[in-house]
């Protein structure tokens, strides 16, 4: 079946429920668009995923941060040994849980694929926060962490101290958006904080002169080894047409780069939430994006994801277990009434 096949029959059956049509809203067209994904009128989410990548950031050094660099080790750690909010919110879905080193400082941590790039990116208000070739590694590697599984839904989780800088700069240079508007408190930056984090990108930019129509040397210059090796899933699982749910800021800047390498990858995400980071809906706005829901969270790790899957599992219980206007013996929206 082509796609507008399977959106016809995907809406028939929503039609057919004991429902005024169209009153399920969003979840009847976030269930519709799951559909076209995976290629049938008939979507599954048995297979549950989440990839959580983890790398370090030079660009700590400047103070763009409320915690120190060592707490994205200390945070990979709690993963493993699952007392992270994003653990516990996998334990409970059954979502498998997936710890990708993709760039963090010290020995390998037993219970992670280790993938990693560097320990850790540059400071890229000082210099490219990585080569042009590690760059290339990293969206490779994502790329093949997508290839080698198989499920019905994925997700893209993240962590890594000073990361929400690397995503305000990757913003500016990809969408225009100015340092000012585009920094924000990331883990709790008092508001002298977020300005001189909006310094240090407004500097890095004027310094680094990058070209927005060059997205694998822009995020050479500005990314993080997690955000480009999320970015390398996100263009293979569109190839692979496994349908993405996206986190917040940091993942969504990551879809940025994909759309700007491959255009085509955008229309295979799922957008979970609209983050309390400020320059979000900015960067929401950019991609053509519609969240499903606003919680004001800003935790990252994929949280939002993850509730972003429970919600598309409880649709798609709607979709398949509600009983017809047939089934039901009541009268549907047509039914002429009497007299």
């Amino acid at each position: 079946m082509n796609s507008n096949d399977i959106r016809r029959a995907v809406e028939q059956r929503w039609n057919s429920l004991t429902k005024p049509p169209g009153s399920l809203g969003r979840l009847e067209e976030a269930i519709t668009r799951l559909a076209i994904q995976q290629g049938t009128p008939n979507p599954s989410l048995d297979r549950k995923a989440i990839y959580l990548f983890c790398g370090d950031h030079g660009i700590t050094a400047e103070g763009v941060s409320a915690y120190p660099g060592e707490v994205t080790r200390q945070m990979m750690l709690n993963f493993v040994h699952g007392g992270a909010a994003i653990s516990v919110l996998c334990r409970r879905m059954n979502i498998r849980t997936v710890i990708v080193d993709a760039g963090v400082k010290g020995e390998p941590v037993e219970g992670t694929l280790n993938h990693r790039i560097g320990e850790g990116t540059r400071n890229f208000a000082l210099e490219p926060a990585m080569t042009r070739e590690q760059a290339q590694r990293a969206l490779d590697a994502g790329a093949a962490i997508a290839h080698a599984n198989s499920e019905d839904i994925r997700a893209a989780g993240e962590m890594g101290i000073g990361n929400t800088t690397s995503a305000s700069a990757l913003l500016c240079v990809l969408t225009g958006a100015d340092p000012f508007d585009a920094a924000g408190p990331g883990t709790g930056l008092a508001p002298d904080g977020v300005r001189r984090k909006a310094e240090t990108i407004a500097r890095a930019i004027a310094f680094h002169k990058p070209d927005p129509s060059d997205p694998i040397g822009v995020l050479a210059q500005f990314g993080g080894f997690e955000i480009a090796m999320m970015t390398g899933l996100l263009i293979a699982s569109a190839r692979q047409r496994i349908p993405v749910m996206m986190d917040g800021f940091i993942s969504c800047s990551a879809a940025l780069v994909a759309q700007a390498i491959e255009p085509a990858a955008a229309g295979n995400l799922i957008y979970s939430h609209q983050s309390a980071e400020p320059a979000h809906a900015r960067m929401l706005t950019a991609l053509g994006a519609q969240p499903l829901f606003d919680l004001a969270m800003r935790l990252g790790e994929g949280t939002g994801a993850a509730l972003g899957i429970s919600l598309l599992e409880h649709a798609l219980a709607l979709y398949n277990g509600m009983a017809t206007f047939a089934q039901a013996a009541v009268s549907g929206p047509d039914a002429k009434a009497d007299g």
